[in-house]
């Protein structure tokens, strides 16, 4: 707290309120404290991936110029790894480099509380840029707020839910669903870089044995990885039966890996039932839906040559070629969503594919 108000006295020496800043960080406290620096100065500030040393910065550019930052917020390691393709680059050499880790955080004692309301920007949230160049979303106090009930509401969240984290901070799932919601609930938070999770899966699962977490959150890959790289001596070192929330989002959830990752590790006492296959996006601020704590994840089987013609039919035992799609739940508070024929605009039958629409705070 006291760091992030003394980058807020700094920040305010340069740059007015509304204003927008690049956060360019590996994982670790440096984001946090820089992230709410920028809350508290009432800069905006947008949350980008570190990019890699001698690699192009590409999409560090892109978001750069889209939301016309003015200034970067790093360390010292990283500009110093960036720092010869940032000569190459002239519009990310042309604005200021600011390194955090420099900061006295005897400023703190200067801050002054920002004027800010509900309609307020709090940051930007680029979107991943896998299927066409990143879109950057305002996300505002109020939306934030929204999102933060809404999550905190699905998963039956309180004070003493810990969390445990690898995700990357600036994505969304991780920043909002993870660090942010432990900060509106005032509960506690572990954060391990995603680098050390890749590296050894199984440093997620001992964390979460460790600190006794409720909630842990990833995408659909890592739980195939922890099936695939864990060994059966390995299972002996953990225990898993706090861990009553395992968020499943941010890309197709497959029920395959659901039910191995459930077998594999019943011994250390996840139950399936722990698992919460979810939906959202930048977009939305985050959380659209989600079901209920505690309930077994619903599966369908389809006719996969119907799917393929945008038609949802249950498929028998007689049928050979079948796909297998999992429940993502149902809407929360005042969420609404329609699947909507995007040539007519009209509401789909229920056995049609369509877009998702989403309305609400």
């Amino acid at each position: 707290d006291l760091k992030a108000r003394s980058i807020a006295v700094h920040l305010k020496r340069t740059i007015k309120s509304g204003e927008r800043v690049l956060l360019v960080y590996h994982a670790g406290v440096e984001f946090v404290t820089a992230f709410f620096g920028c809350l508290y100065a009432g800069v905006i500030a947008v949350p980008v991936n570190p990019p890699r040393p001698r690699r192009p910065l590409t999409r560090l550019e892109s978001v750069a110029v889209d939301a016309d930052v003015c200034a970067v917020l790093s360390t010292g390691s990283v500009m110093a790894d960036v720092e010869k393709v940032i000569k190459k680059t002239p519009r990310l050499e042309a604005i200021e480099w600011i390194d955090t880790d420099k900061i006295e955080i005897n400023l703190a004692e200067k801050w002054q509380k920002p004027l800010i309301g509900s309609e307020t920007i709090a940051f930007f949230q680029y979107t991943s840029g896998s299927t066409s160049v990143p879109k950057g979303v305002m996300v505002s106090h109020e939306n934030l707020l929204h999102n933060q009930y809404l999550i905190k509401t699905a998963y039956n969240n309180t004070e003493n839910s810990v969390h445990v984290c690898w995700l990357p901070m600036f994505h969304d799932m991780g920043l909002i669903g993870n660090l942010i919601q432990c900060v509106y609930l005032g509960t506690h938070c572990v954060l391990m870089s995603p680098a050390a999770f890749l590296q050894k899966p199984l440093r997620w699962l001992k964390a979460i044995s460790k600190y006794r977490a409720r909630n842990s959150s990833a995408p659909n890959f890592a739980y195939e990885l922890c099936v695939k790289t864990i060994n059966d001596e390995q299972l002996k070192e953990l225990d898993l039966s706090s861990w009553s929330v395992a968020s499943n989002g941010a890309e197709p959830v497959r029920y395959d890996t659901i039910s191995k990752f459930s077998d594999k590790f019943s011994t250390c006492g996840f139950k399936l039932e722990a698992f919460y296959p979810c939906y959202g996006l930048a977009e939305s601020t985050l959380f659209v839906t989600g079901g209920k704590v505690a309930d077994k994840p619903l599966r369908l089987d389809l006719k996969a040559e119907q799917l393929e013609q945008n038609r949802a039919i249950a498929a028998s035992e007689k049928d050979t070629a079948v796909l297998t799609v999992v429940g993502c739940g149902h809407t929360w508070v005042d969420q609404k969503v329609e699947i909507v024929d995007p040539e007519t605009f009209k509401k789909c039958e229920p056995d049609r594919v369509g877009e998702i629409w989403i309305e609400g705070s």
